[in-house]
């Protein structure tokens, strides 16, 4: 079953979140078993540092006379971070006990003073830890600050959680970059492999196994590829030596060995062919680099045209500006336009005239040309559109006698890729084949 979690994203993205989930997860998890550990010992220890502070006021209260006693009252509240003073009937304090952690420290207070302590978290509108306790039947009030036995802040928390967030994220980043660094740069050597940059290599010496295996196997299949292009081009430039002279040959020695007229001609139109049939797979086969420059199409478009003088073949009518500019290679292009116009002239003939009329228009589309190139013809089966592009395919079964390689479309569609654009086939609705040239307009 094919995965639709998160459609949509990179490999490095995917492995950040999942990665910041897992430890997102783990940083919760990590702070709840904190704060259940944490929550027992801080308030026992809470309870125990303000009962010390009870009992030594209690014994220093009880060595002091009631003459001394006022005295050693203000000397505590001067010196000390606690305050001592009487409980007077009329004071008016509330509970300190109103969650489970003041709960566990009343608790804890009250088993250690006795159970007569109180615990008040005011008094007299005075805000504060209070702890009540009584010497020789005088009931004293101690405060303590309550941020000592208090449990931890939600600031304090935050802070926490905030930096365990950034730092997962930091890592997240740091661990997804490491993972796809191999695939990133895999990525960008296939990409130049594709543009036809064969000497791309990568380093089979990683720590990683698999990744070593995989680069190895990728610096044998581009070893390869270098070397099946080596062959290539070795053999295009034997193909014109090889082929061609003895079709020079053959032409001659039918000009001056056949009399019949009619014979010559149809043996002069074969030569013809199967030199035009050469032509056709040396483009095919031609290597994909080109430079690609500022092109005027109109111009081009002009100068292919001439090469189709014939009216009772072909009529061709251009409707681009004189100024639109592409971003091509000259001499693809060129032959682009002209694989188009062989194509209409053999196949793209209206079936009243013979005559395939061929007209050339274009449209702007942001920083795209799109140029329309339509004969008059009968179209082709819409089912057979996708394989117009196919080499050696023709789109009419009555085509098979034709003289064509079945190779000026697939021309047509390789070149456009190697300029960076695209060909899209249509048929017109109101009869006829289109096709769509979609480049870069020069801006």
């Amino acid at each position: 079953m094919r995965s639709t979690a998160l459609p949509g994203l990179s490999l490095f993205w995917r492995t950040f979140f999942l990665l910041a989930v897992l430890l997102a997860g783990g940083i919760f998890a990590w702070v709840q078993t904190l704060r259940a550990l944490e929550f027992e010992p801080r308030a026992v220890q809470a309870a125990q540092q303000t009962a010390g502070l009870v009992n030594l006021s209690r014994a220093a209260l009880m060595q002091a006379d009631g003459i001394n006693r006022v005295a050693l009252l203000k000397t505590i509240e001067a010196r000390a971070a606690i305050q001592v003073r009487p409980r007077e009937p009329g004071d008016r304090w509330q509970s300190y006990e109103v969650d489970r952690f003041t709960r566990r420290v009343g608790e804890e207070l009250r088993a250690v003073l006795g159970p007569d302590a109180v615990v008040a978290s005011s008094v007299n509108g005075r805000p504060g830890m209070w702890v009540g306790f009584s010497i020789d039947r005088d009931n004293y009030w101690l405060q303590a600050e309550a941020t000592h036995t208090g449990p931890l802040k939600r600031g304090t928390w935050f802070v926490w959680i905030g930096i365990a967030l950034l730092a997962t994220l930091v890592g997240s980043v740091a661990i997804a970059s490491l993972i796809n660094r191999p695939l990133r740069q895999l990525s960008f050597a296939a990409s130049r492999i594709r543009e036809g940059d064969l000497d791309s290599r990568l380093d089979e010496n990683t720590l990683t196994s698999e990744i070593r295996e995989v680069n190895r196997g990728f610096n044998r299949m581009a070893r390869e590829l270098a070397r099946v292009e080596e062959d290539r081009a070795v053999m295009l430039a034997g193909i014109s030596h090889d082929l061609r002279t003895p079709l020079a040959r053959l032409r001659l020695e039918t000009e001056m060995s056949v009399s019949d007229e009619d014979a010559k001609a149809n043996m002069a139109l074969d030569i013809d062919q199967l030199d035009a049939i050469i032509d056709k797979f040396m483009d095919y086969a031609r290597p994909g680099e080109t430079m690609l420059r500022p092109v005027h199409v109109s111009q081009l478009i002009d100068r292919e045209m001439a090469l189709f003088r014939d009216p009772t073949q072909i009529r061709i009518t251009s409707r681009v500006a004189i100024d639109l500019e592409v971003l091509a290679d000259e001499t693809e292009l060129g032959r682009v336009f002209g694989n188009l116009f062989e194509n209409a002239r053999r196949y793209g003939r209206g079936t009243y005239t013979g005559v395939a009329d061929v007209t050339i228009t274009y449209q702007k589309t942001g920083p795209w040309a799109i140029i329309s190139v339509r004969d008059q013809g009968s179209g082709v089966a819409p089912e057979k559109l996708s394989q117009l592009t196919t080499p050696f395919f023709r789109g009419d079964a009555a085509r098979t006698a034709a003289t064509g390689a079945g190779l000026g479309l697939a021309i047509v569609d390789k070149s456009m890729h190697r300029m960076g654009g695209s060909l899209e086939l249509a048929n017109a609705p109101d009869g006829g084949l289109v096709a769509h040239l979609r480049l870069k307009r020069v801006l």
